[in-house]
């Protein structure tokens, strides 16, 4: 594994890990059900239905509202905002979203064991686009359609587990593919200041693996990106270790995947990370270049939950979404929230506190149809 230099670690603000992808649906409730039993993103953090007016620069310069839930897999691994329009019909992509395209085109979701995964999605009757390959380095992975065509990535993951998988045999998000423009512009933002300084590999050509997915056969530059040293903060030990591939098109220039739509739309809108020190965030972004294009600036009510957040662009556009939570539910049902601003930023919940929250883990009828 070749290293690279980063500038990630700062007394001022830290990264804890990728808290969530956002996935913009047209319906929530459906689309949730899917994901609980495919994924086990069975555990709710928040639910809430409220306007967005802070996101008007990616709305259309127009106040919408939504509903949204923020749900994880207690298995480790970041979770899934999924989020649905509710002011107007959300749109989907005007093209099937391809790679070399340019923005979020995968969710890396971990696994112990691909294989098993793959034979029991195969039984379920889930969309699976070709079987389990190796990339570049020889991790096993198998890519997935959801019942939207959202292509996600189950990835061979055997280190950091929080708790044992459920029903589902995954984990929950542990990285995304991203596709840019340039690769060497792009590193600016993922390597330098999101952290990911360890290159598992690069790889330029056509690749077998990717054969069945849109885009599959394209001349292509694929690096997969690491972090070299572990993350710190309250939720670290529960979201663990991520990668990030950029992938960029050697023949034909990429489409933006969210071109004239709006945030919320059909696809993945955006990926989060848990953060600490948002304001030193803030400047070293910045200076690097990415400077934020919202910011709550203050704590944000998001239901049950309520922190800070904001967002930037990666060099295409793609938006990068940073959140410090200030309090977030424990056992709900008996009124214990966490107020994180009383405590060290740079240190781990207790593992019994981050467990309480799957108390609230939502449990469904047994599937009675396949897929």
């Amino acid at each position: 594994m070749r290293r690279m230099s980063s500038t990630h670690e700062n007394p001022e603000w830290s990264i804890s890990g990728i808290q969530q992808i956002g996935v913009g649906v047209p319906n929530k409730q459906s689309a949730w059900l899917w994901y609980r039993r495919h994924f086990n993103m069975d555990v709710p953090v928040f639910q809430e239905a409220a306007e967005a007016p802070l996101m008007t620069r990616y709305t259309g310069g127009s106040v919408h509202s939504r509903d949204a839930a923020l749900a994880l897999n207690m298995a480790g691994g970041g979770g899934f905002e999924i989020w649905q329009y509710t002011s107007r019909i959300c749109s989907p992509p005007a093209f099937q979203p391809a790679l070399g395209d340019l923005g979020i085109l995968t969710t890396k979701i971990k696994a112990p064991d691909v294989a098993l995964v793959e034979q029991r999605l195969r039984n379920a009757r889930v969309t699976l686009l070709g079987s389990t390959s190796v990339d570049p380095a020889g991790n096993k992975h198998l890519f997935v359609s959801d019942v939207h065509g959202f292509v996600f990535e189950v990835v061979q993951g055997g280190e950091r587990w929080f708790s044992r998988p459920g029903a589902s045999l995954t984990g929950g998000v542990s990285g995304a593919t991203i596709g840019v423009s340039d690769i060497g512009a792009s590193l600016g933002l993922y390597r330098d200041l999101l952290g990911y300084d360890a290159v598992i590999y690069d790889e330029s050509g056509r690749f077998e693996d990717l054969e069945h997915l849109p885009g599959g056969n394209a001349a292509l530059r694929r690096v997969l990106l690491g972090h070299s040293r572990p993350r710190s903060g309250a939720f670290a030990e529960l979201l663990g270790p991520t990668t990030i591939e950029l992938v960029q098109a050697l023949d034909h220039p990429g489409r933006r995947i969210f071109a004239d739509r709006y945030w919320g739309d059909m696809g993945f809108i955006h990926l989060c990370f848990d953060v600490a020190g948002m304001s030193g965030l803030k400047a070293a972004a910045a200076s690097a270049g990415f400077p934020f294009t919202v910011d709550s600036g203050e704590t944000f009510d998001m239901g049950e939950a309520g922190g800070r957040f904001a967002y930037l662009e990666d060099s295409d556009g793609t938006l990068i979404e940073f959140v410090e939570t200030h309090k977030v539910p424990i056992i709900k049902r008996l009124g214990w929230y966490l107020d994180l601003r009383r405590r060290d930023p740079h240190k781990p919940l207790p593992r019994w506190m981050l467990r309480a929250m799957g108390l609230g883990r939502i449990k469904d009828q047994p599937e009675q149809t396949p897929g």
